[in-house]
């Protein structure tokens, strides 16, 4: 069984692995954490291989996986990122070319306005409009109810729309 394990497992690296990380990057902007919480992901999922019980699609299971450890990152991280926004200069504007990454449907201006939304508007925009999960999949990589997913999207494309126009930047209407 180990070998099947970690064939499959390789098999769902490549399929999954960069789309993963972009999901990743996304949530943090830190292309080397990203980097690490992918390679945590598979790592996770190839020790727990044996609690995958195939009623979602991997993809799935493995955003779920990997939602879960960004999340527990980013709440590791939340002090740290107080104290340096204190005492550290202020940011430029334009991101470092590290924090771009190149993604059907993104530019800088909707990685910025992503950035400054809340953390629930802007997972369920990149799992839903980015990455293109259903809204049952987004319910079970998030853990939250299909209607948790609907009201929280309709919310939040408005306040996508909102942060894009505060920074001037033309979008389309529908996203």
């Amino acid at each position: 069984m180990p070998d099947q394990t970690k064939e499959e497992i390789t098999d769902w690296y490549h399929l999954y692995s960069e789309s993963i990380f972009k999901y990743i990057l996304m949530m943090i902007h830190d292309y080397q954490m990203a980097e690490d919480l992918t390679h945590d992901t598979f790592i996770k999922a190839y020790k727990n291989h044996h609690t995958f019980q195939h009623k979602a699609q991997p993809k799935t299971w493995l955003f779920s996986i990997a939602h879960n450890l960004t999340i527990d990152y980013i709440r590791k991280q939340k002090p740290l990122r107080i104290l340096q926004e204190i005492f550290t200069a202020k940011k430029t504007s334009v991101p470092s070319p590290d924090d771009i990454v190149e993604i059907r449907e993104s530019s800088i201006q909707l990685y910025r306005a992503l950035s400054k939304l809340k953390s629930s508007y802007r997972e369920v925009i990149i799992l839903r409009k980015i990455k293109e999960f259903s809204i049952r999949e987004t319910s079970e990589i998030l853990n939250w109810s299909e209607g948790k997913v609907k009201t929280t999207l309709y919310r939040a494309i408005p306040a996508l729309e909102k942060e894009l126009l505060k920074e001037g930047y033309p979008h389309e209407k529908s996203i």
